[in-house]
């Protein structure tokens, strides 16, 4: 079964989430407060943004390594050779199933799949159609520093586009239990946000989060084909 380089895609799919959770970590809590319904400075600023990264970099390892093994596996379980306009729908589906399949239990957890499903559903068939065309544009596979920078547009403009889902996901997060945005309805964190907030509200933390994914696009698929070519021709020398 490790024929298409599962075990590589596994490490260097730990390797890629511990590099950019180190980097990024503290402007995902910024990004956090500037949606919170208590306002950025009583969220707590910018006070401790970095509590917490050595804990989120040791749990970021295994999510991203089960992520990129299954997308690898459910790429290659729909085969290579499909048709190339069938190439979008396979990404959109091996990114899902990667999504669902790493998701914890906790509250929020619906809306956190009904965020990155969606996501992954913009960015990784953008990822890999803006590879496809920089290859075939040079003639030859893409760098890995040219899939960091087609990873960085793909993050920042699905980032763009999933921001009212990551808000309402923030809200359900940052509920009093027992209150009706607790309960994990996301139309209804959204209704209310709207209602309240209006489209910049929606659209909160828009440029952060937009600035965060991007930066960690270039750094976690950049890492994740560095390292994965990196494995793949140490095994190719090793006797």
């Amino acid at each position: 079964m490790d024929g298409p380089g599962f075990t590589v895609s596994l490490v260097a799919g730990g390797v890629a989430g511990v590099s950019v959770d180190l980097i990024l970590f503290p402007l995902d809590t910024i990004k956090t407060r500037l949606q919170s319904p208590q306002g950025f400075n009583k969220a707590g600023g910018f006070r401790g943004i970095y509590a917490g990264v050595p804990s989120a970099a040791i749990g970021s390892f295994p999510n991203a390594a089960a992520f990129f093994i299954t997308y690898e596996y459910v790429k290659w379980f729909l085969h290579a050779d499909s048709s190339s306009y069938l190439m979008p729908v396979k990404h959109m589906l091996a990114a899902s199933a990667g999504e669902v399949g790493i998701q914890g239990l906790y509250r929020g957890y619906k809306s956190t799949v009904l965020r990155e499903i969606p996501f992954s559903l913009v960015q990784f068939p953008l990822w890999e159609s803006l590879k496809g065309l920089w290859s075939w544009r040079q003639d030859r596979v893409v760098d890995s520093w040219q899939s960091a920078a087609c990873g960085a547009f793909a993050g920042g403009f699905a980032a763009a586009v999933t921001t009212p889902l990551d808000v309402a996901k923030t809200r359900i997060m940052l509920a009093k239990a027992g209150s009706s945005t607790a309960s994990g309805n996301v139309l209804a964190a959204l209704h209310g946000v709207w209602r309240t907030q209006g489209l910049s509200g929606l659209f909160a933390g828009v440029f952060p989060r937009m600035a965060a994914i991007s930066l960690g696009g270039f750094i976690f698929l950049g890492a994740y084909d560095q390292t994965r070519s990196l494995l793949l021709e140490l095994g190719r020398e090793s006797p």
